[in-house]
């Protein structure tokens, strides 16, 4: 039986029949079904590389990020682990800033009230526990977390206390320190002599037995009378028999009184410092010589001065 046949025929460029080719229906049917296949192997094969392609690229991103999100978590960890290091840092400087304003109250003698003789963490408050990162953070990262949490509220909380205890012990040192400065605690003059005590005496005018409230420093006229203390002129002129006269009042119950001036160099309502020169020694009121007559008072009450000089 003859096989059924297509014949090609080839021609030149100038229409001249070069070949015939003859082809059976068979034959042309299986290059057809080679042609197909090839080209869909070629699609798939492209559809394949251009996939690969995609997913080698995209696992390199992936790569990538994997390294940038382990980078992260690294530098976190560092983080809290400067972060763990700094409250414990934090806890011993608190405790040893309590035991400085323990110290400080024990040397200016001040008593702490039942408040400030808590612990720094309240009381019974014992110092929490060191944080160690580097087991929470890979045992229990959330429980690390609020552990430290609470330990920064505690601080925040130990932090305030403390500092209100230093405010309240620096108030009260303050009003010592104003109070040490106001207490009259020097000789009113350089040098001289004490040529009358406080006390009962034998009056050099009228020979009796006499009450003398002050002290009598005998100086060269003109010698320089110092404030004994901080405080304000409340008195500057003549007074009677006392002659020139300054009156200082220190505060806290404390005045102090200078007389027989020959020269007033402040006047009612000057601030004076401990030290500052405030008159001159001369001869003025009722006065056998050259003098300062000193007077003390404390809660209006005079005292003997010699108690407060203390150079």
């Amino acid at each position: 039986m003859m096989r059924k046949k297509i014949s090609f025929l080839i021609f030149d460029h100038s229409g001249a029949p070069l070949r015939k080719i003859a082809i059976s229906k068979r034959n042309l049917s299986l290059m057809g079904i080679c042609a197909v296949a090839f080209v869909a192997f070629f699609i798939f094969a492209t559809i394949d590389y251009v996939s690969l392609n995609q997913f080698k690229t995209e696992t390199g991103l992936l790569k990538n990020k994997l390294a940038h999100q382990s980078e992260k978590i690294s530098q976190q960890e560092t983080q809290i682990q400067m972060f763990a290091d700094k409250i414990n840092e934090l806890k011993s400087e608190l405790v040893t800033l309590n035991d400085f304003e323990k110290q400080i109250r024990i040397m200016a003698n001040i008593d702490s009230t039942e408040e400030e003789q808590e612990g720094v963490f309240g009381v019974g408050g014992s110092l929490p526990e060191d944080i160690d990162p580097s087991v929470g953070l890979k045992e229990r990262p959330l429980g690390l977390l609020q552990e430290m949490h609470e330990q920064v509220q505690d601080l925040n909380v130990a932090y305030d206390a403390q500092q209100d205890r230093f405010r309240k012990l620096f108030s009260h040192l303050e009003e010592h320190r104003n109070l040490l400065a106001a207490t009259p605690a020097i000789k009113p003059v350089d040098g001289g002599w004490y040529s009358s005590s406080f006390g009962y005496r034998k009056s050099p005018f009228t020979g009796r037995r006499e009450f003398h409230k002050g002290l009598d420093i005998s100086a060269k006229r003109g010698t320089p009378i110092y404030a004994t203390g901080d405080g304000v002129i409340v008195y500057s002129g003549n007074k009677g028999l006392m002659g020139k006269t300054i009156v200082i009042d220190h505060g806290y119950g404390l005045v102090t009184r200078y007389g027989h001036a020959k020269e007033l160099l402040k006047k009612k309502g000057d601030r004076v410092k401990r030290g500052d020169v405030i008159a001159k020694v001369g001869n003025t009121g009722r006065s056998t010589g050259p003098h300062v007559h000193y007077e003390v008072k404390v809660d209006g009450v005079r005292v003997n001065p010699k108690n407060y000089i203390l150079n």
